[in-house]
């Protein structure tokens, strides 16, 4: 189990999240997309993907992970998306339209709890802003399906809010309006590194960052080879 108890709960429904998401797709990347992609950006290089690989986005949003690693990955590679939110699919299938990879990407809307891919399909599975928005005893299944879809020896790489053991005002604060506003403040600090770690991933590599205050982590993992 996590190590820093209680982890806020989070108490508005799927129905509610993928609501309040369709209704930010249109803005998002006004509203939070510029202050997130440094962070993004971090994770996706200490994945350290390679040409060819099959690659799956978590969580994808308005897509600003996917065109780099497409990219990345090349003509060779196929990257897979899957959100929660119809409206962030529809944003996000005009810009890879315009960028010319509709044969390289393939979206799809759902669950992250329930991944509709097969056993060990990727090479690498990445997820930025996303773990923390799952409820806390969801977050483990999350877990244990990007396990189930990886290969022996893939990446695991994710961008997580975090919490720490003296959290400031910022912390406080932000924790206070995700109380009371569940719906609308979703995401919330979680233990990152000791979630993956009880999912049976090798963590090799740890950053510790900071965005407006809020404490974040970027790690990438390894499953394992058995």
């Amino acid at each position: 189990m996590a190590k820093f108890e209680p982890i806020s709960r989070v108490t508005r429904t799927k129905e509610q999240a993928r609501a309040t998401y369709n209704a930010l797709s249109g803005w998002y990347d006004l509203l939070a997309g510029m202050a997130e992609k440094k962070y993004k950006m971090l994770g996706i290089h200490a994945l350290a993907l390679q040409t060819g690989e099959q690659v799956l986005e978590i969580g994808f949003g308005t897509g600003q992970c996917l065109l780099p690693i497409a990219n990345t990955i090349g003509k060779t590679g196929k990257l897979y998306g899957i959100d929660l939110s119809d409206g962030m699919l529809n944003v996000t299938s005009k810009k890879i339209k315009r960028a010319g990879l509709q044969d390289q990407v393939e979206l799809r809307c759902g669950d992250a709890v329930h991944l509709p891919y097969p056993d060990n399909m990727f090479d690498a599975v990445y997820s930025s802003f996303t773990l923390e928005l799952f409820d806390t005893p969801e977050i483990p299944l999350v877990l244990a399906e990007c396990q189930r879809v990886l290969k022996p020896n893939g990446r695991f790489g994710i961008v997580s809010m975090v919490q720490v053991v003296n959290p400031g005002w910022m912390v406080k604060l932000y924790e206070w309006s995700h109380e009371k506003f569940p719906a609308a403040v979703d995401c919330r600090p979680i233990d990152a590194q000791a979630f993956i770690e009880d999912a049976g991933f090798r963590i090799i590599s740890l950053e510790e960052q900071s965005m407006f205050g809020l404490p974040l982590q970027i790690v990438c993992a390894v499953k394992s080879e058995y």
